[in-house]
């Protein structure tokens, strides 16, 4: 019961900080996360409810819907503090929380089995249909461009850069979410991605051909 409470509060949280979000980090994306961790969790043998805790908060801290990713954190912190999220469990979570962003590429590995999950479902809801949608719609958000072919993808990029830089809808596929099928962690995340992936090959292909006018 103790469990079920604090996971009530956590989505209770979220939908009041996210409920206004249009840039794809919105309520819905952190319950289809929760749904995904939970569904990896089973099949691995993994903590469900780490799983679920961490999936539900791993946006609250994200630099990209805070002032600064210390304001977004302490966001976070208070929230446990004050749902008497402790030991173990607070430990394991904010380490999760903190390390599972892609941020680039350019980050260690997450080092235990319930943070490899909660970051491969945070990772499978950026491809597939859901993720084509989600990049269109944060690039919007951001005021970019669905495509210019004048602006090649980057190729190698720091955490600030991937943040910052100048970039499209399509160079985003180039510069993450078809490098994500290869960096899942778990063997039913890696074939769930394995059609996701080709899905948004097909989209790609597609889209640059109707760009063209050949279709």
């Amino acid at each position: 019961m103790e469990r079920e409470r604090i996971l009530q509060q956590a989505e209770e949280f979220v939908r009041q900080e996210l409920g206004g979000d249009s840039s794809g980090h919105d309520v819905w994306h952190i319950e289809r996360v929760r749904r995904m961790a939970e569904r990896i969790a089973r099949v691995e043998g993994a903590d469900v409810f780490l799983c679920a805790l961490a999936a539900l908060l791993h946006d609250i801290p994200d630099e990209k819907l805070n002032a600064s990713p210390e304001a977004g954190m302490k966001k976070l912190t208070d929230w446990l503090d004050a749902h008497d999220v402790e030991g173990d469990t607070r430990s394991h979570l904010l380490e999760i929380i903190a390390t599972m962003s892609f941020k680039g590429g350019n980050r260690p590995p997450v080092r235990t089995l319930e943070g490899r999950i909660v970051q491969d479902a945070d990772r499978l809801d950026a491809i597939g249909a859901l993720g084509i949608a989600r990049t269109f719609a944060y690039s919007g958000a951001k005021g970019q461009l669905s495509h210019d072919p004048t602006l090649p993808p980057r190729e190698q990029m720091t955490a600030e850069e991937y943040r910052q830089g100048k970039s499209t809808a399509i160079n985003h596929f180039y510069e993450k979410l078809l490098l994500l099928k290869d960096l899942m962690n778990t063997d039913a995340a890696k074939r769930i991605a394995e059609e996701r992936h080709r899905y948004m090959e097909g989209f790609l292909e597609r889209f640059l051909a109707e760009w063209e006018g050949q279709m």
